[in-house]
């Protein structure tokens, strides 16, 4: 019997006890091209309010034995003598960040370099004790290394790289790691990570590509020139209870493996009305986003929503091309707008359409405009007013990207997404990174709307309903 196109995966719920056995400073192993008091220019696409978050992953390694509890002594060491070699070549990630006039940020270093933060950890329980590792599961949080009464988004004086590395019973661990985003997007993290790993895993720095810090490339044009509205940083007046759903009642994470069979029906239904066609994100974005507006039942039926999705402008770029090594924030947000009545009662080639636009109008000049914008007016917060936003993880190789000597992880990815509850992610699905074609989708609603998104994403096995 073939599977389901589409399947809910249904979450293991437990609680992991963790004890932090040791805390250390990691510093870079050898000298670096800077000096107490040095400084380092962050771009206004490194320095975008939404960029001011660590963002917290985690890694699942299998015992290569069946001989024990803890039979790895040396992870915690190879791992910490590893990042120490890599941080030489990607010595910003070993300072801090500090706001300079008006706000804006730059990494510094002071009179003693402080580095990343790693933590070694245990617990009494084993990896088959967690369930399925298919999506990412919010019990899985004590797993990612956070301060006591850590504020949400702060980023000033914090270490850059946080890794917490946790040892199960079985043999198996973790490696749950947070990165700062101001210092790179999703392409850039799996640089610096692949880097490490590459490290650990052959006991020699291997930097392919070399990395290139050269942010300047992105300064604001004198004058600016802010050639475009940028309605993904306007704020959206708050005439629904829509926002009010989202953050007062306590959100659940659902996630979904969505087979190719589904992607290519579902992108030969959503074809715009005209000969360009669209990929299988713009469909899939659009049948995301009218399935969660049907689910909210969202009111009134003239309030006006947004849809902004990151788009990796890096191929764009010509005027000069970036260098290969270069990790850090080459996003510019995309941002479509339609309101409740056009979402719900239109047809989902219309709203492909609009997604498809969104994602065109990125261009280079767009880009420079973006940069412009945050210089002439810095967003001093973020918007969340009538918003879903998607983030698309299944172009980055982060399986492939993450071993370090002990094969492949078993999951690789996020890991709660209901502090941020209108954000869905789109995950590859396994070690192969998405090469069977399925996709693991994450979102978070009220408990009151997780069953009617359900039905609304899963139509029916023909899927006859999407218009």
């Amino acid at each position: 019997m073939a599977p389901p196109w589409v399947q809910e995966l249904h979450l293991n719920s437990l609680t992991i006890p963790v004890t932090i056995i040791n805390k250390f400073s990691v510093t870079p192993s050898k000298p670096i091209p800077v000096k107490p008091g040095d400084s380092l220019y962050l771009s206004n696409l490194d320095d975008m309010i939404g960029a001011r978050v660590f963002t917290p992953t985690v890694y699942f390694y299998q015992s290569d034995n069946s001989t024990g509890a803890f039979q790895k002594p040396a992870v915690t060491e190879i791992l910490r003598r590893s990042l120490a070699d890599v941080l030489v070549p990607y010595y910003p990630l070993s300072g801090r960040l500090r706001e300079t006039k008006n706000g804006k940020l730059e990494v510094f270093f002071g009179q003693e370099l402080q580095g990343a933060l790693m933590v070694e950890a245990r617990t009494n329980i084993a990896l088959s004790e967690l369930g399925d590792f298919a999506a990412p599961n919010p019990c899985w949080e004590p797993l990612i290394f956070k301060f006591p009464n850590e504020e949400q988004y702060k980023v000033l004086e914090m270490p850059l790289v946080i890794a917490q590395v946790t040892l199960f019973t079985c043999g198996g661990f973790s490696i749950g790691l947070r990165l700062c985003h101001c210092i790179c997007d999703g392409m850039g993290a799996m640089q610096f990570l692949g880097a490490w790993a590459a490290t650990a895993k052959t006991g020699t720095l291997v930097t392919e590509p070399e990395p290139c810090w050269n942010r300047e490339i992105f300064k604001p044009r004198d004058p600016p020139e802010v050639k475009f509205p940028h309605m993904e940083f306007m704020r959206i007046d708050e005439r629904s209870d829509l926002t009010m759903k989202l953050w007062k009642t306590k959100p659940v994470q659902k996630c979904y493996r969505i087979n190719r069979e589904f992607q290519n029906q579902l992108k030969s239904l959503a074809q715009p009305f005209d000969d360009a066609g669209c990929t299988t994100f713009d469909a899939m974005a659009a049948h995301i986003w009218r399935s969660w507006v049907k689910a909210l039942d969202v009111k009134p039926l003239d309030y006006q929503l947004r849809l902004t999705f990151s788009v990796n402008a890096r191929q764009k770029l010509k005027n000069p091309p970036l260098k290969e090594g270069f990790y850090g924030n080459v996003v510019c947000i995309a941002c479509t707008t339609s309101n409740v009545s056009e979402l719900v009662n239109g047809k989902l080639p219309d709203t492909t359409l609009w997604v498809r636009e969104a994602r065109q109008n990125v261009t280079e000049e767009y880009l420079r405009s973006t940069v412009d914008y945050v210089e002439v007016d810095r967003p001093k917060q973020l918007e969340f007013g009538g918003k879903l936003t998607i983030t698309q993880w299944t172009r980055f190789s982060i399986y492939k990207c993450a071993d370090f000597g002990w094969g492949k992880p078993i999951y690789a990815g996020p890991i709660d997404l209901t502090p941020t509850p209108q954000v869905c992610v789109f995950l590859p699905e396994g070690e192969d990174d998405c090469s069977n074609g399925s996709m693991i989708v994450c979102i978070c609603l009220p408990e009151s709307a997780a069953n009617k998104f359900t039905q609304a994403l899963m139509v029916d096995s023909l899927l006859t309903k999407i218009f």
